[in-house]
């Protein structure tokens, strides 16, 4: 048998360090009392420079496609991301897991505004109130969330809740509080409860109060089941749902629309995903909220089960839209976050 050569011998120690070096990033850190371990993971990212495979074109309507990446990790909880918030515009998130995780990182641009990378990535299971870690599917199967003030408002589904929690990085706690969401909970389907969690515009009609969509819970008359919950418009309202599309997440406008994300999958089709502005006009108690499409996109274009969704301002004043997909850790789906400028009128 042939010796290895010094220069071959040298090659193989860095390529050992290396892979070791990628595999402590992934294991959890030791944790403090009381406290899940942070896990700190690094992110692979390949850009995605169109969003229409095998198209040069840009537009889509009021969308112009600004970038995205599909990202990976050799962290085991890595995936399942249902829902995400921007920290600080289009740098710093947060997001919830279904599988019953925190996570947060930060998205890195290139000087055109492109995103280029994640980085700063750290994963933590969410804890019971005496800091245990919680691995019942069916209680922490988290789906919507908004970020107000340093307080997160988690959705969750199939035991469903509306909870809130502080939001502290390296150390998340319990739920200092539960929320009543208005809507009776006979109503709400078991694995089809509130996806979209999200405050209005303080200098709206709903004078920044907290608005409540479910994925697919729907009235006699076949709409989806809503509601706001405080303020002068409390109650119950619905969004009119058509062409089989549930919505996973939401976002208002400055001008108080909400920019709603929906998804639809059969066998025959595979994965679809649309954006859909719904007037803000249409939105209170005891009325049916519908808007117009502004992007629909089927396997034809770089999406997966799209399920996040934030609006943020550029530094350069445009308004940005990013979009965020669950890959319910199978092998044959994908982590995507895109990112879109929405041309205002």
């Amino acid at each position: 048998m042939n010796k290895p050569s010094p220069a071959g011998r040298s090659s193989r120690l860095i390529v050992g360090w290396a892979a070791a070096a990628l595999l402590l990033l992934a294991i959890p850190l030791p944790p403090a009392s009381g406290q899940a371990p942070v896990e700190r993971l690094e992110i692979s990212a390949r850009p995605i420079t169109h969003f229409r495979i095998g198209h040069q074109t840009k537009d889509f309507g009021p969308l112009e496609f600004v970038g995205g990446l599909e990202m990976v990790s050799r962290g085991r909880h890595f995936g399942a991301m249902s829902s995400f918030r921007f920290l600080s515009p289009g740098g710093d998130f947060v997001g919830v897991a279904d599988t019953g995780f925190w996570f947060f990182g930060k998205v890195v641009r290139d000087d055109a505004h492109r995103p280029m990378a994640i980085t700063d990535f750290t994963m933590q299971s969410m804890v019971d109130e005496k800091g245990n870690v919680i691995d019942e599917k069916w209680y922490i199967d988290a789906e919507g969330l908004d970020v107000k003030d340093g307080v997160a408002t988690v959705g969750f589904e199939r035991n469903h809740r509306i909870a809130q929690f502080r939001i502290a990085p390296e150390d998340m706690k319990a739920p200092f509080r539960e929320l009543d969401f208005v809507v009776p909970r006979e109503e709400l389907r078991q694995n089809k409860g509130f996806e979209t969690v999200v405050h209005a515009p303080a200098d709206g009609p709903l004078q920044g109060s907290l608005v409540l969509v479910s994925e697919r819970s729907i009235d006699k008359e076949g709409n989806i089941f809503a509601a706001i919950f405080q303020g002068p418009g409390k109650g119950i309202f619905t969004v009119k749902r058509d062409d089989n599309f549930d919505i996973t997440d939401g976002a208002f406008l400055p001008n108080g629309d909400l920019l709603l994300l929906e998804r639809r999958f059969t066998f025959a089709d595979g994965v679809a995903m649309r954006l859909r502005r719904i007037d803000g006009k249409t939105i209170g108690a005891g009325k049916v909220a519908d808007g117009q499409v502004l992007l629909s996109a089927d396997m034809g274009y770089q999406i997966d089960n799209m399920e996040g969704l934030d609006v943020w301002r550029r530094a350069d004043g445009a308004l940005m839209v990013s979009l965020m997909s669950d890959d319910n850790h199978s092998m044959l789906q994908r982590n995507l976050y895109l990112e879109f400028r929405l041309h205002e009128d």
